[in-house]
């Protein structure tokens, strides 16, 4: 009997790529919802694999999500639909807001439709503003006032009353900046990319200073598979990302170095907002999962630009 898995957001850049590698394994059959309000069908699954199927569909409505889980009787869930990216979620608190909704939505249905295990992408969002580095699964601050963590922080919160309540089990990730072929462009990494590649000024906020930790999508996709395949993590938080701290204005010049670009780099106002200090994961739960060294962040930005759809 082959292993039945939705991923909701599954048209996006984690989700889609998720998508794309778990249906190379003919034993799981895989169903993709999203609502393409910022996904892509461009990030589906080859056609000639024949284990998957796309549902457009809202996770947030109830009418739209519960047919869909109710007949496909899943073993795991991979709930990644959500509103994401700087700008977006400061533009759109009450979208953001929303998707608690959804978060309910899948919760209450797959404690009644016999789901194993319901996978949620929370993200470094959580932490706020640094209140140790590296930043550890077992400190959360809870001093961010940005809807975006909130809403990540109740989502959380959701996954531990209903293991409590109703014995559905699940794992966190607290994803770190995940980039790669797919991911679209109102995030930094690709950004930059995309205005090296076409000589465009690279604007920052700020001066610049602030830090970030930049993950290869294949070593997300590498650890949180094998996170579902050989039962790590249930019932846990783990962060998933890349401990090798990087400043913004570093980043933008050696984007510029790598893609040999004309670009300058112009500095715009700091945010008032959603723009912390410094992000620096521990990993330690991650490195147990990975047998290998990670991505070094050159070789995934010139792997990111070898194969960007």
């Amino acid at each position: 009997m082959k292993t039945k898995i939705l991923i909701t957001g599954g048209a996006g850049n984690i989700g889609g790529s998720l998508a794309r590698r778990l249906v190379e394994n003919k034993n799981y059959e895989v169903t993709i919802v999203d609502s393409l309000l910022t996904g892509s069908i461009m990030k589906l699954p080859d056609v000639k694999f024949k284990n998957w199927k796309f549902i457009k569909a809202d996770v947030n409505d109830y009418r739209d999500i519960a047919p869909i889980i109710i007949a496909g009787s899943f073993h795991y869930i991979f709930h990644y639909a959500a509103v994401v990216g700087v700008n977006r979620t400061l533009s759109n608190p009450v979208k953001v807001l929303k998707d608690i909704e959804g978060l309910k939505n899948i919760m209450s249905l797959a404690k009644n439709t016999g789901v194993e295990r319901v996978f949620f992408s929370s993200s470094s969002e959580i932490y706020g503003e640094p209140f140790e580095l590296p930043q550890r699964e077992a400190t959360t601050p809870l001093n961010s006032r940005l809807p975006y963590a909130i809403v990540k922080n109740v989502a959380e919160a959701y996954c531990r009353s209903y293991l409590q309540e109703y014995g559905l089990k699940y794992t966190i990730f607290r994803f770190f900046n995940t980039y790669g072929p797919l991911q679209s462009q109102d995030f930094v990494m690709s950004r930059f990319i995309r205005m090296a590649h076409e000589n465009r000024d690279i604007s920052i906020h700020g001066n610049g200073s602030q830090t970030r930790t930049f993950c290869y999508i294949d070593d997300n996709l590498d650890v949180t598979i094998k996170s579902m395949e050989e039962d790590y993590w249930i019932n846990d938080v783990v962060n998933v990302g890349n401990d090798d701290e990087i400043a913004i204005i570093d980043l933008a010049k050696k984007i510029i170095s790598l893609t040999r670009s004309k670009s300058n780099i112009i500095h715009l106002p700091k945010r008032e907002e959603g723009d912390m200090t410094r992000r620096k994961p521990d990993i330690s739960k991650m490195k147990l999962l990975i047998s290998r060294e990670l991505t070094p962040i050159d070789q995934g930005i010139l792997l990111t630009i070898e194969n960007s759809i």
